[in-house]
């Protein structure tokens, strides 16, 4: 039995270690993709392992398959809680509404506002980027002001110039350097430590609320 309760441990870990390390390539967060995937693939060979030797009962089969199955609701529940990244939304209304933009811009989101022509006349389109762990208040927001509004929301890669990138450079924290180190070996094993907690802030940042 404690065979099999281990089994199911192990995939309950090893699919949220390896929905981790796909956020962490997706992100180009280098050193947890490398790291999550070193767990990935030692806690993958020891549950195989255990599954292939042995008894090798149908028992241990469904269970390893169980677990993975669970691991994935887990793996899902990890990535939208941590929810790191960024969201670029585009909200369509028949109205340029001048308060909710107000509104928003208050909050601190970018707002860009578009006119064009759609088939029932002149529509307006706000283009908005935001983190994706206040993407839910964003669309509140939304909501409470134009509950009929098209929105269609997705996950930009890259950002150059602008007011997010000011926003970013603004917010980013850095790790200080209290000690000047001389040997260039030490200076290079430093600088790869400070990368993967500064990798490890971003992935794990906590949600901030509005």
């Amino acid at each position: 039995m404690n065979h099999i309760i281990l089994i199911l441990i192990l995939q309950l870990c090893y699919v949220p270690m390896l929905a981790l390390r796909t956020i962490s390539m997706v992100k180009k967060l280098t050193l947890l993709t490398a790291f999550f995937g070193f767990l990935e693939a030692i806690i993958y060979v020891f549950g195989l392992a255990l599954v292939l030797t042995g008894d090798q009962s149908t028992l241990a089969m469904v269970v390893y398959a169980l677990g993975f199955s669970l691991g994935l609701i887990v793996g899902i529940k990890i990535e939208d809680r941590i929810a790191i990244g960024y969201r670029s939304v585009q909200v369509n209304i028949k109205q340029e509404n001048q308060e909710l933009i107000n509104s928003l811009r208050s909050y601190g989101f970018g707002v860009t506002v578009f006119q064009g022509d759609g088939r029932e006349g002149t529509r307006y389109m706000l283009d908005i980027l935001t983190k994706r762990s206040i993407e839910k208040d964003l669309f509140d927001i939304i909501e409470s002001f134009e509950p009929h509004a098209f929105i269609i929301a997705y996950e930009p890669t890259r950002f150059k110039g602008g007011y997010i990138e000011q926003l970013m450079k603004r917010n980013a924290q850095r790790i200080p350097s209290q000690f000047l180190l001389q040997n260039q070996h030490l200076k290079g094993i430093k600088k790869l430590l400070n990368t993967l907690v500064e990798e490890f802030k971003e992935l794990f940042k906590p949600k901030s609320n509005l």
